[in-house]
């Protein structure tokens, strides 16, 4: 693989800075042809892609290939054009607090892209989350560096072709190399920095990071667990879950880590898992469709799992359809492999698996097998099986994890309209669809004021007067209060129409509590419920009292209030 010097790195960044910032925010139209350029880049290189994947894994299932990270990438990039226009437009916002929202005062937020974003990709699927957050950095018009896993050398330098072949590298760059290559990309001076893998990783990453104030986002993994209620068809249940476990062989930061099966229905679930691993993969060795751990290194760490539970007298259930013999292959394949009721301590209960093992544990009840999950740290996923809604209600309310599949596993991460991140130990931050734009943009605020001068209007600058010292003393007593109810929509109603000289004369009281002010026909009054300066002009034929109706969070009743002088 090439290295890339530290230098190097710096020039590059500097150069897509330079541009950017040359370039000015991009229109909409230069986002989409950006990403549409990004989409080309898969099309034309789609075989080597798949070519060179299968390459670093010593095998992997082409057809996987095709959907997971040539197609699984393309469907985030049209989903950004397709909705890029609304994305990106400003997002108004209650211009306030009352008097600065008066005379047409304005409050919205624009989307503004960062900079240059740095994006450190794994090795598991190395198109699909090299080429996915590109969706949401592109629509955002940001500039990005990619740095791609060493694990997977061929893959990273298909990548480097293909994106060299669409993009000048002050638009889009990928950064060959190994650990020292990765060290000196993450303490560059990113305007953001995206890290995929795993989090014992992820703490240098950000450490690095943290020297330059950079913002991350990590999307890291954990033990992600399967709870099997007493209600789930469990020939469904284990045909999601082994599908969702041997996919890429098990090498998915989603993928479902181990599993809580009621204690009278464990011989179920094991026969079961049998047969779904039967009837999709009849032989494991020469089959195509089933992926090969990445290389020696991970294949003796998955494997020694598996020894050590035997090693202390664990249940270990090894499915192997056709009696194939694992010991002599040079492709590090590992057949799906059940670890049951295993004791805590073991490593495949410490450890991420990141392969075709699971451990089974029993329960009796359900609150123990959340206990077990809220006494871990939280998982970047959880899956629930069953059709009983309360008991769905009560999993989902008394645990976190970073997304939820209900009735099936990993496929909310497919859901382009739902944020993809974890939560503590499994990531912070997420991205996918309008969330991956916002991420990779700064929400500028943006308040316009009116030609007026309210502030100075309503007392607000110095000299202070009495004004708004009365002001003050009036919103102390008021906040001092309690017990204040809210009924935004009452209160209009209770409103008259027309214009506001109708209105002068009504006093304005508040419940429960006491606290009251008139409306003369023509000037400023001070009034209690929400603490705020009220202009009246007789002659307008502006209702300003419903203006100060929908601004008050108070339930108010309207009475007339006595005639001057009586």
């Amino acid at each position: 693989m090439n290295e890339t010097s530290n230098e190097e790195i710096q020039r590059i960044l500097e150069l897509q800075r330079t541009s950017y910032l040359a370039e000015g925010v991009v229109t909409n139209k230069v986002r989409h042809e950006r990403l549409e350029r990004a989409i080309q880049a898969l099309k034309a290189h789609e075989t080597r892609l798949v070519e060179a994947m299968k390459e670093d894994f010593g095998h992997r299932s082409e057809h996987q290939s095709l959907f997971t990270d040539i197609a699984g990438s393309i469907g985030p990039l049209r989903h950004a054009q397709k909705h890029l226009a609304k994305w990106n437009r400003p997002e108004k916002r209650k211009a306030g607090p009352f008097p600065l929202n008066l005379l047409g005062a304005k409050a919205r937020i624009d989307y503004q892209p960062l900079g240059v974003v740095g994006v450190i990709s794994p090795w598991n699927f190395p198109v699909n989350l090299t080429f996915t957050p590109l969706a949401g950095i592109l629509s955002a018009g940001n500039r990005c560096m990619i740095k791609p896993s060493e694990f997977t050398p061929a893959t990273s330098q298909a990548m480097a072709v293909a994106i060299g072949a669409e993009f000048d590298e002050s638009e889009i760059a990928v950064i060959t190399g190994g650990p020292q290559t990765g060290a000196d990309f993450a303490g560059k001076a990113f305007d953001h920095l995206l890290f995929t893998g795993a989090t014992s990783i992820a703490k240098h990453v950000m450490r690095a990071a943290s020297e330059n104030l950079v913002p991350v986002t990590l999307e890291l993994g954990g033990k992600s667990p399967v709870v099997i209620g007493r209600s789930a068809n469990m020939d469904k249940t284990a045909d999601a879950i082994m599908a969702g476990k041997m996919m890429n062989a098990g090498q998915i930061c989603l993928a479902p880590d181990y599993v809580f099966v009621p204690t009278e229905k464990m011989g179920d679930f094991v026969e079961s898992s049998k047969r779904s691993v039967e009837k999709m993969y009849p032989a494991l060795l020469d089959n195509a469709d089933y992926t090969s751990v990445v290389n020696e290194r991970h294949f003796e760490r998955i494997s020694a799992y598996v020894e050590e539970a035997r090693g202390q007298g664990a249940n270990v259930v090894e499915i192997n359809p056709a009696n194939e013999d694992f010991r002599q292959q040079e492709s590090h394949k590992i057949p799906p492999t059940l670890i049951l009721d295993p004791d805590d301590d073991l490593a495949v209960m410490q450890d991420e698996i990141f392969g075709p093992v699971m451990p089974v544990k029993p329960y009796d009840k359900l609150d123990d097998a959340v206990d077990y999950i809220n006494d871990k740290a939280r998982p970047l996923g959880l899956y629930y099986f069953g059709s009983d809604s309360h008991e769905q209600t009560h999993v989902l309310s008394h645990t976190t994890s970073g997304g939820v599949t209900v009735n099936d596993v990993v496929m909310h991460v497919a859901q382009e309209d739902l944020p993809f991140g974890g939560v503590g130990p499994s990531g912070m931050g997420a991205y996918h669809g309008v969330d991956g734009f916002k991420t990779f943009s700064h929400a500028k605020a943006v308040f316009t004021q009116t030609k007026f001068p309210v502030a100075e209007m309503a007392g607000l600058r110095p000299p202070y007067g009495e004004k708004l010292l009365k002001a003050v003393r009036q919103q102390m007593r008021y906040l001092l209060a309690s017990g204040i109810s809210v009924s935004p929509n009452s209160l209009r109603r209770s409103i008259p129409p027309g214009p506001a000289k109708k209105n002068a004369g009504t006093m304005i009281r508040s419940t429960p509590r006491e606290a009251s002010c008139s409306i003369p026909a023509a000037g400023s009054a001070i009034c209690a419920p929400n603490m705020t300066l009220i202009s009246i002009d007789a002659g307008s034929r502006s209702a300003s009292a419903a203006v100060w109706a929908r601004r008050t969070s108070s339930s108010l009743n309207l009475v007339k209030s006595p005639s001057p002088g009586k």
